[in-house]
């Protein structure tokens, strides 16, 4: 899933962006609220972790214009500022969560996870997808054998990313490019031929049949429900 960071304390920003990327996430990151707002607005981010004291344009104006505009990506507010009243102004403006600084990057995580499970991108609450003889846990992120005693398929945070594309898609064609727009974050300049490399691993993995590449156009999940 892809996750867009809007804050302005650029070393706190990175090493946000770092930890959520070692999660598995593609996360795009930047430093003021008018860009982030820009970006947001593209509405291709599954969640937006928005500081409220940002130049340009504050968090609570980008969070009051996402939802005057229709978006309702989760967001998940930072801000320096405590009380209830900044909490409450918060939430009233169209936020799913806050968390005041400094908090725990543990916490952070939890939150990121609990707001994308509720969110619910297949619009079910069960997270859980039966793919073949594997049950795909998309809040967990882990894949296991249905058959085998529920033993756990060892799978790299990206390849559980690729996989997750492809699962939350099923029956559809996914190009390499709409897997790289949210796997790899908006700098990435690489070889588009990297989602190869993955899908090839998790054919290894999970077998060969599971995934077929359709010629010219993309890959499909082959597995019945």
């Amino acid at each position: 899933m892809r996750l867009l960071i809007v804050e302005d304390e650029k070393r706190l920003a990175l090493s946000l962006a770092a930890g959520l990327t070692a999660e598995g996430y593609a996360v795009d990151v930047v430093h003021d609220g008018t860009e982030g707002l820009h970006r947001a607005s593209e509405g291709t981010y599954d969640l937006v972790v928005l500081d409220i004291m940002l130049p340009g344009m504050n968090g609570y104006r980008v969070c009051a214009a996402l939802r005057a505009a229709g978006h309702d990506v989760p967001i998940l507010m930072l801000t320096a500022k405590d009380g209830e009243y900044d909490e409450a102004e918060g939430l009233d403006t169209g936020a799913d969560d806050y968390l005041t600084k400094p908090f725990s990057y543990v916490v952070l995580v939890a939150r990121v996870k609990a707001l994308l499970r509720r969110r619910g991108r297949t619009g079910s609450a069960n997270p859980v997808h039966t793919v073949g003889p594997y049950a795909v846990d998309t809040g967990a992120r882990r894949v296991t054998h249905t058959r085998d005693g529920g033993i756990e398929v060892p799978l790299t945070a990206k390849e559980f990313a690729v996989l997750e594309q492809l699962v939350l898609r099923r029956g559809e064609v996914v190009s390499k490019s709409e897997i790289l727009e949210h796997v790899w974050d908006f700098a990435y300049e690489g070889d588009p031929n990297i989602v190869e490399v993955y899908v090839s691993a998790l054919r290894r993995k999970l077998g060969a049949e599971l995934i077929r590449t359709v010629r010219g156009a993309g890959y499909r999940l082959e597995a019945p429900r």
